[in-house]
């Protein structure tokens, strides 16, 4: 049995291809034989959104041409890094990535982009190529290839169901009709596997709240690991994917990281592997601990902790989820299985293997090397974050973790076993955006090195985050109820 027999993109399945095999002449030969009337080109911003630019198919000249040099933008109204006086770009498609378009009453093809200058180079400050410099660099100074996936958390809102209404706090894994709008997210679900979204599962969160005639309710969609930079693609589309299908039935969603004080904040936690040969490197079969190489990532997520907020929480709301007893981080540790920490060690099914034939007699050991799929869990994100900004950075913080020479030291010297939110001896992460920005002031040197991020970038994000003068800003809300509704109101469709 192919990867393909149950594949659910489309064109993959049309075309008897993997995505990673499409050619021109594939996209070009699925759009005449499926009447395809329209093609979009599809971007990520400055701001971490997707874009759209769409095109009439006038003919198969146009066609082709469109597919082989691209288009131009105004970049200067996409990057606030780019002067108005010489802004053009080009948008150039990346074929592997093309989709049907889910969403359109006509039949369109869909395909991301890549941003290129006037000189035919890559954007340095585009969103998907610090992603993919980021690996490129990661991959040649340590040999090893770094696999990520985003657990998507959010809220939908509507009215108050009167036969079975919510009951705060308590939405874990609930079902219909205890839980509401699970319709929505398999939905939701099935488009984003259309569209190239690698999904491992989905389930109603933790987050029930009532808010006058309002409940709002929680849910999560889960991914497996890809390479870091299809890892970010795959998140941003999800987002469009998730939004345009609630807003299909009258129903609005946010993934701001808090929308009231006391109830559950929506993260957006990044899971991690590191890869060398095929092979997963954070565990070895038959160990109990993670290998050394793993700790090391570990040291370097802890070490650039407070400036990853820069990248990972970025409006005044990120820090009202930041707080003790949330199941969110506050201090700079990590530890198994423990959801207080910065650095979660989850589950890996090692040592797992005789549980099938427990659940189930009747089945006997057929002798198969069980699957090694041990991560590491990034808990601070949230999904105010740009995810390609957020990946980038990320990998550089494991890029400084494995050049560390007492890497597994560090690493171990953080690890805890208790609450982490009472050990008052542990580093605390930043406050505030204002205090992101100071520290990634401080460490920008990091992530300015081989020229992963540009040095005008890491300015206006902290310039960014410094506008927004929020010290102490918890501590000033504290019972200012209106204020609260304001702050999170203005930031509910961030991200």
């Amino acid at each position: 049995m192919s990867d393909l027999t149950l594949c659910p993109n489309k064109i993959a399945k049309y075309l008897n291809k993997l995505p990673q095999e499409f050619t021109k002449a594939d996209i070009i030969r699925f759009i005449i034989e499926n009447e395809i009337k329209m093609l979009n080109f599809r971007y990520v911003g400055g701001d971490g959104r997707l874009k759209t630019l769409n095109f009439v198919i006038n003919g198969l000249s146009h066609l082709e041409e469109v597919l082989t040099v691209g288009e131009r933008v105004d970049g200067s109204s996409l990057f606030t890094f780019i002067d108005a006086v010489s802004s053009d770009l080009y948008v150039v498609p990346r074929y592997k990535t093309a989709f049907v378009n889910p969403f359109t009453d006509i039949p369109t093809v869909d395909i991301l982009c890549s941003f290129y200058t006037a000189d035919g180079k890559p954007l340095e400050g585009s969103p998907g190529h610090i992603v993919k410099k980021a690996h490129k660099i990661l991959k040649e100074k340590t040999g090893y290839s770094l696999e990520a996936l985003g657990e998507l958390e959010y809220y939908l809102f509507s009215e108050i169901d009167s036969i079975y209404p919510i009951i705060e706090q308590k939405g874990y894994h609930e079902s219909h009709p205890f839980a509401k709008w699970g319709f929505i997210r398999i939905e939701a679900m099935k488009v984003i596997s259309e569209i190239g979204g690698n999904i491992k599962y989905g389930h109603a969160e933790v987050g029930n709240i009532i808010n006058g005639d309002l409940e709002m309710v929680q849910h999560e969609i889960e991914f497996l690991p890809v390479p870091i930079e299809d890892a970010a693609d795959q998140l941003a589309l999800a987002k469009w994917a998730v939004r345009e299908t609630a807003y299909k039935y009258g129903l609005e969603v946010s993934f701001a990281p808090k929308i009231m004080v006391g109830q559950a904040g929506s993260g957006l936690h990044i899971h991690m592997r590191l890869l060398k040969d095929g092979e997963n490197a954070m565990k070895k079969a038959g160990d109990k601990g993670l290998t050394p190489v793993a700790k090391k990532l570990i040291a370097g997520l802890l070490a650039l902790a407070p400036s990853l907020t820069a990248f990972a929480n970025t409006v005044p709301t990120s820090f009202l989820r930041l707080v003790p007893h949330q199941e969110a981080p506050t201090k700079i540790c990590w530890g198994d299985r423990n959801r207080s920490v910065l650095v979660r060690v989850p589950l890996g099914w090692q040592g797992a293997e005789e549980i099938i034939l427990d659940a189930n007699p009747l089945e006997v050991n057929d002798g198969k090397t069980f699957v090694n799929n041990q991560t590491v869990e990034l808990r601070n994100p949230d999904g105010s974050a740009n995810v390609h900004q957020l990946l980038a950075g990320i990998t550089v913080a494991v890029i400084h973790g494995l050049e560390m020479e007492n890497g597994e030291e560090a690493a171990n010297s953080l690890y805890v076993t208790v609450n982490a939110s009472e050990m008052e001896e542990l580093a605390h992460l930043p406050l505030s955006c204002s205090e992101s920005a100071d520290i990634l002031e401080k460490d920008r040197e990091i992530y300015q090195k081989d020229g992963i991020f540009p040095k005008g970038m890491i300015s206006r994000i902290i310039k960014d985050l410094k506008s927004y003068n929020d010290f102490g800003l918890s501590e000033m809300m504290e019972g200012n109820t209106v204020m609260l509704q304001e702050l999170v109101a203005k930031y509910l469709h961030c991200g």
